[in-house]
């Protein structure tokens, strides 16, 4: 059963939806597996990580090096159509290593993470992981999944103007809102990945100029932003459905964004890499041709701006068990 705000027409909510049933993927994953138990073959590491991280990391940082004395507008222009495209990969790239799916041993993909950081420009790999996995253990928790909207952005976003600034800021939202809320402290893995995050923003500086590390940054802003791929910030989990919390989108994208695009099959199995997770609805298709989908990152953009009924509230929630 599940309850929540009620929506009148034309009205955004003031409250989330609420859900008093536990997250639908551990029910589904055990469906699934008992009716198709070689779904289990498709577990483990995607050998090829390695590889495509190392091809677009060493891409970005040379197209960096490229721009030391470009004039600003052709530094913007290239960061949004080219740069963006490739940090959005890598924090993506992060978002798979987080689960462990480019090597079997966990601090390997630790380190591989703190690589792919690097044209980042911000140090985020490890703190990342901390609080991802918690978003998937405690899907919508209130107080537990830093993946949902405080309530403070959800009372200031209240319109298409706040809207659409909230989405051209929202990695900044996405990034800060658990440091806010439920600050941890850091370990001896987020200060090797600060440190050398650091020396490499330095070096670029350093050896470059401003304008370099300026493009890295500005790729992984605007690409966080009003862009096609971060549609998938909101296309996750935001409810445009009230009988569904979890979206997949099945759009061209997925090919540059490790397929996280497939979002319930990732919910349902995070130990299958994103290039396999497009097996997981051809051999279980019954449990996803019904479920909601999207085939535009852009239009979910559009969409949660222009909706006036859609907003930060527009996610589900549900109370904390007691042992949690």
């Amino acid at each position: 059963m599940q309850g929540g705000a009620e929506r009148d027409d034309g009205v955004m909510a003031t409250d989330f939806f609420w859900s008093y049933t536990d997250e639908p993927h551990a029910s589904r994953r055990r469906q699934i597996l008992s009716k198709y138990p070689q779904i289990r073959e498709l577990f483990g590491p995607d050998p090829w990580a390695f590889f495509k991280i190392s091809m677009v990391v060493l891409l970005q940082l040379w197209t960096a090096t490229t721009l030391h004395s470009a004039d600003w507008l052709k530094i913007l222009a290239i960061a949004y159509f080219f740069g963006s495209f490739l940090n959005h990969n890598l924090f993506l790239a992060i978002h798979e290593l987080s689960h462990n799916l480019a090597f079997s041993t966990p601090d390997y993909n630790k380190w591989l993470g703190i690589f792919a950081n690097l044209p980042i420009g911000v140090p985020m790999s490890i703190t990342f992981q901390k609080y991802h996995l918690e978003h998937h253990r405690f899907q919508g928790v209130d107080g537990m999944d830093m993946d949902v909207p405080s309530q403070t952005e959800a009372h200031l976003v209240t319109n298409v103007v706040s809207k659409a600034i909230w989405v051209i800021f929202q990695l900044f939202f996405y990034a800060l809102r658990p440091l806010f809320l439920k600050p941890k402290p850091p370990g001896h893995w987020e200060f090797i990945n600060f440190i050398i995050q650091i020396a490499l923003d330095v070096a670029m500086v350093y050896f470059w100029s401003w304008k370099s590390f300026a493009y890295l940054i500005l790729s992984t802003f605007v690409g966080g932003g009003m862009h096609p791929m971060a549609g998938h910030f909101i296309s996750e989990h935001y409810v445009f459905n009230p009988k569904q919390e979890t979206y997949s989108y099945y759009g061209p994208l997925n090919l540059l964004t490790w397929s996280v695009g497939y979002h319930n099959e990732h919910h349902d199995f995070p130990r299958i890499p994103g290039s396999k997770l497009y097996k997981v609805k051809e051999i279980a298709p019954e449990y996803y041709n019904e479920l909601d989908s999207y085939k535009s990152w852009s239009q979910v953009i559009y969409m949660y701006i222009m909706d006036k009924t859609v907003g930060p509230f527009s996610r589900m929630k549900r109370m904390p068990r007691k042992s949690e």
